[in-house]
């Protein structure tokens, strides 16, 4: 045997394992796809989201205004035009955009026009971002049938998407962090407060009054 024959089979496996590389890797990537929506606190709607299958991350950050890299101080003063919202990266393989969307929909106040459960004023509304006129067809007509659902009329907006900046590092993932931070409860691990502070604004005990049986995340 050449020494080129016995190099053949050894070409054949590298090429092999290539082709595997070049077909699931890049490809898996390039399937993902994002959903941006504001639901009042982003820790919440960060929190609720991950758990569900499909679901790569959530972001937790700030969209809808103008002013560029906000900050939690200046969005929480109504003053940037911004949202609190969650930038949601899923593999559309394993749970719709329109799956999620319904998630989202019985997963807030959708009535509710002046922010989110105890947290008031206009970063904490409730509003899904599209950014082409699929995902507003797509967007308008799950909330056509969120509002037939419910039977009351729903006031969440959906809105042009904008440039989406992603909140400061303590506010990711707050629901599960261990830090010590001081609340109005006294001095609490991260996702200690977290869990008072969502039972004491009345997240889950008003959406399970809407939507009941139908909410996904009541109880998050």
């Amino acid at each position: 045997m050449s020494l080129s024959d016995s190099l053949k089979p050894l070409t054949l496996a590298l090429l092999i394992a290539l082709a595997c590389i070049l077909r699931y890797s890049p490809a898996s990537a390039a399937r993902l796809e994002t959903l941006v929506v504001a639901g009042g606190c982003f820790w919440c709607v960060e929190a609720d989201f991950e758990e569900v299958p499909g679901v790569v991350n959530a972001v937790s950050g700030y969209t809808g205004g103008t002013v560029k890299n906000p900050t939690y101080k200046k969005v929480s003063s109504d003053k940037t035009g911004h949202y609190e919202a969650v930038q949601i990266t899923f593999d559309p393989n394993v749970v719709s955009r329109e799956s999620l969307l319904g998630m989202f929909f019985r997963s807030v106040d959708p009535t509710d026009a002046g922010g989110q459960f105890c947290d008031r004023g206009q970063s904490h509304r409730a509003a899904v971002f599209v950014s082409n006129n699929a995902e507003k067809a797509l967007a308008t007509r799950v909330k056509a049938q969120a509002q037939s659902d419910l039977g009351k009329v729903v006031v969440t907006q959906i809105l042009n998407e904008t440039r989406f900046y992603p909140a400061e590092a303590d506010h990711q993932n707050y629901y599960k962090g261990t830090n010590l931070v001081l609340t109005r409860f006294g001095p609490k691990r991260q996702n200690k407060a977290y869990k008072l502070y969502r039972k004491a604004c009345g997240r889950d005990a008003r959406v399970r009054e809407l939507w009941g049986a139908a909410a996904p995340f009541a109880g998050s």
